[in-house]
């Protein structure tokens, strides 16, 4: 039963975490840290990255990082360029969930926008990074509500008919297809970086803020039957990011009943995750709505 206690010593690695000031990303950054990895905390504000920071038992920095705008994270991108030489883990962990209609600063629907599209263009800026470590890993959070969602007529600019549920698990689909796509496309390409997934099952975090007041309730009253604390809810995500044996194309998520709580274990992903002519579609229509290529092939390797 795999928990925080194989996570291997990680001297002299650099690792990224997007949405590391709170819940399962600040978890994750102080289980790496703890383990000698310098550890990389994505932030909105300078003064969540501080407090964060501080929590680190290890060595640590901030990087002003603001996921809406791809402005910014360009100029994270190239701040990340002058500050390290290479970057050994990439965990694209910060997401919005059930938000209210709105808009990046870029006009994309803002869960799209943000647990999408800011990550996928964050990866493709800094792969030349991973690209110069020897064993390069990019983990792709997720959550159980991809098994729901659906991006077959997906706009990324609309907000027609929107409900904040249907947003939300149709942007957590697209991390699992691109989290996969990508993994084909390093394959493809004979890199030594590989793509992984995770999705933490229940995970108690500051997320539930967001839900409605029968939410809260409702899990205030049933929710630790189907939930577990952040801790172990990023277990998943730091196996996905430091188990030796994992293998590019995984999926780890909590191995207990329904995925909800439990040690992490490798999963099969849903089946609308793993159609690869939907894979492609969401890159190209990714591509365009970022700017942001990937200099991978995408032949050469089998889906």
């Amino acid at each position: 039963m795999w928990s925080a206690r194989d996570i291997p010593r990680l001297d002299g690695s650099t690792a990224l975490v997007t949405g590391a000031t709170s819940g399962i990303g600040l978890e994750t950054a102080i289980a790496l840290s703890a383990q000698g990895a310098h550890v990389v905390i994505g932030a909105r504000t300078a003064a969540r990255g501080a407090s964060a920071l501080r929590a680190l038992p290890g060595r640590g920095s901030v990087l002003a990082l603001e996921l809406a705008s791809l402005h910014a994270v360009r100029q994270a991108a190239s701040d990340l360029h002058e500050r390290f030489e290479r970057l050994d883990i990439l965990i694209n962990n910060a997401g919005l969930w059930w938000q209210p209609a709105q808009r990046t600063t870029d006009g994309f629907e803002s869960q799209m926008g943000v647990n999408h599209l800011g990550h996928f263009a964050l990866t493709g800026l800094l792969l030349d990074l991973l690209e110069r470590s020897p064993a390069g890993r990019i983990v792709t959070v997720s959550s159980k509500a991809a098994a729901a969602g659906s991006v077959t007529h997906l706009d990324p600019r609309s907000l027609d008919g929107y409900r904040p549920t249907a947003a939300y698990n149709a942007s957590k689909l697209a991390n699992l297809l691109f989290a996969f796509e990508l993994q084909h496309r390093l394959a493809a390409s004979d890199s030594s970086t590989i793509s992984l997934a995770a999705h933490p099952g229940g995970a108690r975090t500051s997320l539930f803020r967001d839900a409605s007041p029968g939410f809260r309730v409702a899990n205030a009253t049933i929710g630790w039957l189907f939930t577990q604390p952040a801790r172990a809810g990023a277990l998943p995500v730091l196996r996905a990011a430091t188990d030796r044996r994992a293998a590019g194309g995984e999926y780890y998520g909590p191995g207990g009943p329904g995925q909800f709580k439990g040690a992490p274990k490798p999963h099969r992903a849903p089946d609308r995750a793993c159609d690869p002519v939907t894979r492609r579609r969401l890159w190209a229509l990714s591509e365009v709505a970022t700017g942001v290529t990937y200099p991978l092939r995408t032949e050469g390797a089998a889906y």
